[in-house]
């Protein structure tokens, strides 16, 4: 089954726009101020490496990719929740924003849906 068909399409074009968004980001963020926040721009780059997992996943297709697709789509939401609690509880420890501060507010919160709609798809696509 193709995993990018249909609603598919919808996680293929957001994840696609997430893994540029925030890989050119945190690119140039390390590059540029890498010293005065390198916890979050790493974190932002570890995001990306994510985001691009799931992104190839939905476009291979296929049993494998779909159970890839799940596993790092639980890493996405767990980062998001540990992130944006950490985010919260310690702000000093992150002077910039990542992709996932506060819960990804800064996005509209689509970090923190996009995985719970991702797992969705992706369980839904095993049954068919």
């Amino acid at each position: 089954m193709r995993l990018g068909t249909g609603p598919g399409r919808l996680l293929v074009l957001l994840y696609g726009v997430f893994t540029v968004g925030a890989a050119s980001r945190s690119i140039a963020q390390m590059l540029m101020k890498f010293d005065e926040a390198p916890l979050a721009y790493v974190l932002s780059a570890a995001a990306a490496c994510v985001y691009a997992v799931i992104l190839f996943s939905l476009v291979r297709g296929g049993e494998g990719a779909r159970r890839l697709g799940q596993i790092c789509c639980g890493l996405e939401l767990t980062g998001v929740l540990a992130v944006g609690t950490w985010t919260l509880v310690d702000p000093a420890a992150f002077p910039d924003a990542t992709v996932w501060s506060d819960y990804g507010m800064g996005y509209l919160f689509l970090p923190l849906v996009l995985p719970v709609a991702a797992l969705f798809w992706l369980r839904g696509a095993r049954r068919a």
